[in-house]
């Protein structure tokens, strides 16, 4: 019973810190500020923000039941395209936020080639996740 408890204790601490961090990182980088700005949405703001919250809700009540969803095929997949587009979106916040590509480039000194080093970034990211996708899950 303790030992139950240390684990349930331990497992909260730690999706406490991970959402914390996640929430801390998504304000640092003005995501949603950002996405705004960029598509001259402001009346819409207040939706991007609940849909955030509602979505980030759903999905840890789905999460901490583990209970599979029965959905067809094309719901899951806007489903898993949506997810894809925010992680896009938040790794685009982060690079253009910390310049990342513009500094690593200079620090290496493949100033000339930059596109050729995106072109490179791109490809290992998808091939690594056709891999993942295609012969690592069964």
């Amino acid at each position: 019973m303790i030992t139950q408890l240390f684990l349930a204790l331990i497992g909260l601490s730690g999706g406490v810190i991970v959402g914390g961090g996640i929430v801390a990182l998504i304000t640092v980088l003005d995501v949603i500020p950002r996405f705004v700005q960029i598509t001259k949405t402001e009346k819409y703001l207040l939706y991007y923000q609940w849909s955030v919250v509602l979505g980030v809700l759903a999905f840890m009540i789905f999460d901490f039941f583990s209970s599979p969803l029965y959905l067809p095929s094309i719901v899951l997949s806007l489903i898993g395209i949506f997810m894809g587009i925010f992680v896009g979106f938040l790794a685009a916040a982060l690079t253009e936020v910390l310049n990342v590509i513009p500094i690593l480039a200079k620090r290496i000194q493949v100033d000339d080639y930059l596109q050729f080093f995106i072109l490179a970034l791109a490809l290992g990211k998808i091939v690594g996740s056709l891999f993942h996708w295609l012969v690592f899950i069964k």
